[in-house]
């Protein structure tokens, strides 16, 4: 319990019986919770804002996409140096450290959300920090690979990440009902348009307490700190995490880190900036986000690899996966799976609300009016929760189905579904988004975005048995976290992109951007793991 093991033998099969099973278990259900809370905190602006805007903040909605964008994009990039803390920090004092920082941006949305003056830049600040729940998947999923041999490493990995992914789910579940009484004290506020929870329409004139919406976090948060700590191990080999035996080095070198990652987000979110909103200097550079994210993916990588002494010598060991090929085709391929999940996931409830909540008629003026409320409208936190609840069911799923039939193949079917899906959703986003009664076009354009969830969600764990078999037991766990980390970036792109096209009055070329980039997919799956004399045939 709590201690460090040496002489990890998994794929001895007498040995795993034994001792390693039990082991391996035990640390897998504890990282799994740890898991669900990060997911939660680093998502759960996309059901705050729905509550923000049925309270009537002060707030544009392409103001309040931006806080999930922002979240998203600070979560991606702190992946990035959270792929490699096993090897320098050991896996107990990653997963106890990252797990108690969530804490902080708990709390400070809590307290924001109390008052309903708190200017909009403290709720980007808060957002920021929630990515911190973001960048502990990608130390999660390299911690638990370790502890797993490769024949069950299917399951395991989609155990952890589809159940880490029920975070979401739990998310969006939890906090509209936790908001309909005072369970932390504080001042209720008063319901402007229609709200809800999975059970029921809420209707305005309703007493709500959305600051429950960070607080609740807190009653998970501390027990699972204190297990971590208690329960879980640091597997010190040398292909896992040799030096990681002072537990105050280790979360100095992993603050260290974190701070670099936070560094490089923000300076990104700054080239996003325009140089002047309305007629103020805001001093950015108005750069466009496909330039950006790889500006600061590549600064991430660089300024961690200057870290002086042990940590950067590690870094320098485990950048030898970018030297494979196969790094950069799984990362593509992850992409579409993951990033999807992430990112629809993040925006969904938001897409419910802003297209369906609203009635869309043309004004005296030849525009298209979009402000006014949809009283048949469907209760966006009624419904939103069910498309991440079944792409994180199913992932464990498809991680089995794999194991069976080969991850390339699996993955390669799923692809082509989510490229139908996606256009049957454009088409019925188009068809909404210029009605006076939306929400004729609400079923077809639910059943058709479940589908796409369920397929991301088979697609998440075939990538992850591709992975496993691919690559060497030393650099499938960075390999794991670094495609983790670049995927997670679609829960900045796809919340942004979609911000911007509602603006546009266009939501539909968001998904065909989308439809075109799976197509891609289809193309670099086929070509490495697929074709006759493929590299690596159906891993």
């Amino acid at each position: 319990m709590g201690q460090d093991i040496r002489n990890w033998d998994i794929e001895n099969e007498a040995y795993w019986a034994s001792t390693g099973k039990a082991i391996a278990t035990r640390n897998l259900w504890i990282s799994i919770p740890s898991l669900l809370v990060g997911f939660a905190v680093w998502l759960y602006w996309g059901i705050i804002t729905v509550q923000m805007i049925n309270l009537g903040f002060a707030f544009e909605k392409s103001q309040l996409f931006t806080l999930g964008a922002i979240a998203g994009l600070t979560g991606a990039t702190l992946r990035i140096p959270s792929t490699f803390f096993i090897r320098i920090a050991g896996g107990r004092n990653t997963i106890f450290f990252t797990t108690a920082l969530l804490m902080i941006p708990a709390i400070g949305a809590g307290y924001a959300l109390s008052n309903p003056d708190t200017p909009l830049w403290q709720f980007q600040v808060l957002a920021f920090l929630s990515g911190l729940g973001g960048g502990n998947f990608a130390s999660s999923m390299s911690n638990i690979s370790f502890f797993f041999p490769k024949k069950v490493q299917g399951y395991a990995l989609g155990m952890n990440a589809g159940l880490g992914n029920f975070g979401v789910t739990t998310m969006q579940i939890v906090i509209p009902l936790v908001m309909t009484f005072g369970l932390f004290g504080g001042e209720s506020r008063t319901l402007l348009r229609t709200s809800g929870t999975i059970f029921k329409r809420i209707p305005e004139g309703s007493e709500t307490y959305i600051q429950n919406a960070g607080f609740i976090w807190l009653v998970a948060l501390v027990p699972l700190a204190i297990l971590g700590w208690a329960l879980l191990n640091n597997i010190r080999d040398e292909h896992v995490s040799p030096d990681a035996s002072n537990p105050v080095s280790a979360f100095a070198s992993i603050t260290g880190m974190l701070l670099i990652g936070f560094a490089t987000a923000a300076f990104g979110l700054w080239l996003m900036l325009p140089a002047t909103a309305g007629g103020v200097p805001v001093s950015g550079l108005g750069l466009s986000k496909w330039v950006v994210l790889p500006i600061v993916i590549v600064l991430t990588v660089f300024l961690l690899k200057l870290i002086p002494g042990s940590v950067g010598q590690n870094l320098s060991r485990q950048y030898k996966i970018f030297n494979n090929k196969h790094t950069w085709a799984m990362t593509v391929i992850y992409t579409m799976t993951f990033g999807s999940f992430i990112g629809y996931a993040a925006a969904f409830a938001l897409i419910i609300k802003v297209v369906f909540g609203f009635t869309h008629v043309m004004g005296a003026d030849g525009i298209m009016d979009h402000s006014m409320s949809n009283a048949n409208g469907p209760s966006a936190l009624m419904y939103a929760w069910m498309g991440p609840f079944i792409g994180a069911l199913i992932r464990p799923i498809g991680g089995m189905i794999a194991d069976k039939l080969g991850g390339a193949r699996v993955t390669q079917w799923i692809s082509i579904v989510m490229v139908a899906s996606a256009l049957g959703v454009a088409y019925f986003l188009k068809l909404a988004y210029v009605s006076a009664t939306p929400e004729q076009y609400f079923f077809p354009f639910m059943i058709l975005f479940l589908i796409l969830f369920a397929m991301t969600g088979i697609g998440n764990g075939s990538t992850f048995r591709t992975i496993a078999m691919v690559f060497d037991k030393e650099q499938a766990g960075p390999v794991l976290g670094w495609t983790s980390a670049v995927a997670a970036y679609g829960a900045f792109i796809i919340p942004k992109v979609f911000g911007e096209q509602i603006k546009a009055a266009t939501p539909e070329y968001a998904l065909y951007g989308f439809a075109a980039f799976y197509t891609l997919c289809i193309v670099i799956n086929w070509w490495f793991y697929l074709r006759p004399n493929a590299y690596v045939k159906n891993p």
